[in-house]
C-alpha cells in the first residue's frame, strides 16, 4: 500500500471524515488500493466515536440510503464492543465453539518473517510493521492463512497482530480471528491465491494457495507454515515500557492539595471534546496491568501518547496503575469513559457515544444491526 500517513491533529482527522467518499468506499473497500478511509485509528483510539463520523457525514447532507454499506461498517466496530461487554473476558477463548482441526498453538515464524512465499501477503506483513496498519482484507487473508491452512489456533496469532496495530482494539481483532477461524461463525473463512490476486492487485500462480475452495481445507499444512515463532518476549515483557517511560512519575505533594478533578484517558479515550466543562488535571494512564494483558509495541504506544498529547492540552502521561493515581489524588474525584478493558472504580463513569446510543445488544451482527438502522432512520 505504500506509505500511510496518520495525522495527528484533530482538524486533520475531521478533514478525513469529510474526505470520504461513501459511494467509491461501498464499490472499491475490498480492494488494496480501495477506498477506505484510514480513520480506524482515531475511532479505536476514542478520538472521535462512530457517532461523530456518522453525524458529519449525515450533516454534509449525505443519506443514510446513499452511505450504508460504510454506515455499516461503522457499527461493526460498535458491535465487537457490544460483544466485549456482552462477553467480558470470554472474548480471550473460543467463543460459539471450539476451533476446528488446530494443529498447533503460536504462530508460524514465515508470517512474522514476513516470508510465506504468498506475495500481498508478504507484503502487508511488512508495511504493519512499517505504517502499523494492514488493510482490513488482508487481516482476513492473513488469519485465514495462519487459522485454517496452517491450522494454528487464532489466539497468540491475533496477540500478535494487535501488538503492531495502531488501531488496535482487542475485541474487533481477537473476535474477527475467531470468526475466521470459524469459533466466532458458522464456517471457517477462506481465501485462495486466485481472490488474493483479484482484490491485491498481483498475479501470482504456483503457490500453495493456488487451488479451488473444495480443495483447500483438504490439503495438509504447507512446510513453509509449520515451524512456530517464539513470542514470549513480546507478548509477556513490559520491562522496554517500564525504562522508556519511567521519567513519568507523579508529583503528588502539590496534586493532594490542589487538584479537586482528575480526568483520566487510557489508549482507548483520547476524546479532545471530553468534560472540556471541567476544571480538572487530565492524565493519559497506561496501565501496567493492561499492558501485560494486551502488549503493544512502542510504536504503537508513542503513536497514542503523541495523538493525546496534540490535541489534549497539559495532557500528562503516567505509567503505572489506577491505585496509584488514587493515592496520588486523594481529594479528586476522578472521572473516567467506560471501556471493557477496564474495570475501575472511578467516581464518575461516563458513557461512550455509540452510533445508535439506544440500540440494545444482539447476539448477531445483523440484528444488531437492524436496531441501529431502525435508530438512524428515525427523523431528528
Amino acid at each position: 500500500m505504500g506509505h500511510i500517513n496518520f495525522p495527528l491533529h484533530y482538524e486533520a482527522i475531521l478533514a478525513r471524515i469529510d474526505a470520504i467518499d461513501p459511494k467509491h468506499y461501498a464499490k472499491s473497500r475490498n480492494y488494496i488500493d480501495g477506498g477506505v478511509s484510514f480513520l480506524s485509528p482515531y475511532i479505536s483510539r476514542g478520538v472521535i466515536s462512530t457517532k461523530v463520523v456518522y453525524q458529519r457525514l449525515k450533516d454534509k447532507g449525505i443519506s443514510l440510503f446513499h452511505m450504508e454499506k460504510f454506515v455499516q461498517e461503522l457499527a461493526w466496530r460498535d458491535f465487537w464492543q457490544r460483544q466485549w461487554q456482552h462477553h467480558g473476558a470470554a472474548i480471550n477463548q473460543d467463543l460459539k465453539r471450539p476451533q476446528e482441526k488446530v494443529q498447533r498453538y503460536g504462530i508460524p515464524e514465515a508470517v512474522v518473517q514476513a516470508k510465506t512465499g504468498i506475495q500481498a501477503i508478504d507484503q502487508a506483513i511488512k508495511d504493519l510493521y512499517s505504517s502499523g496498519y494492514m488493510h482490513n482484507h488482508l487481516r482476513m487473508y492473513v488469519a485465514s492463512l495462519v487459522c485454517n491452512v496452517a491450522k494454528c489456533h487464532w489466539h497468540q496469532p491475533a496477540q500478535w497482530m494487535f501488538h503492531h496495530l495502531l488501531d488496535g482494539d482487542w475485541a474487533s481483532n481477537a473476535l474477527s480471528w475467531q470468526w475466521v477461524a470459524g469459533s466466532n461463525s458458522n464456517k471457517k473463512y477462506w481465501a485462495n491465491q486466485e481472490n488474493i490476486n483479484h482484490f491485491c492487485r498481483t498475479s501470482q500462480n504456483g503457490s500453495y494457495l493456488d487451488n479451488t475452495y473444495d480443495a483447500l481445507p483438504a490439503q495438509e499444512s504447507p512446510s513453509e507454515l509449520t515451524h512456530m515463532a517464539d513470542l514470549t518476549q513480546m507478548l509477556a515483557d513490559t520491562s522496554e515500557f517500564k525504562t522508556k517511560y519511567s521519567s513519568f512519575k507523579l508529583s503528588a505533594d502539590k496534586n493532594k492539595e490542589s487538584t479537586s478533578a482528575l480526568c483520566v484517558y487510557t489508549p482507548y479515550n483520547l476524546d479532545p471534546n471530553w468534560r472540556t466543562e471541567l476544571d480538572a488535571k487530565r492524565v493519559l494512564l497506561l496501565d501496567e496491568a493492561y499492558l501485560k494483558t494486551y502488549p503493544v509495541s512502542p510504536k504503537v504506544l508513542d503513536f497514542i501518547i503523541e495523538l493525546g498529547q496534540s490535541n489534549i492540552p497539559e495532557l500528562a502521561v503516567v505509567f503505572g496503575s489506577f491505585d496509584a493515581l488514587k493515592i496520588a489524588f486523594p481529594n479528586a474525584a476522578i472521572y473516567i469513559k467506560e471501556h471493557p478493558a477496564f474495570s475501575y472504580n472511578a467516581d464518575v463513569v461516563d458513557s461512550r457515544d455509540w452510533l445508535a446510543q439506544e440500540a440494545p445488544y444482539k447476539g448477531s451482527f445483523f440484528s444488531y444491526w437492524k436496531g441501529c438502522r431502525k435508530i438512524l432512520v428515525k427523523p431528528s
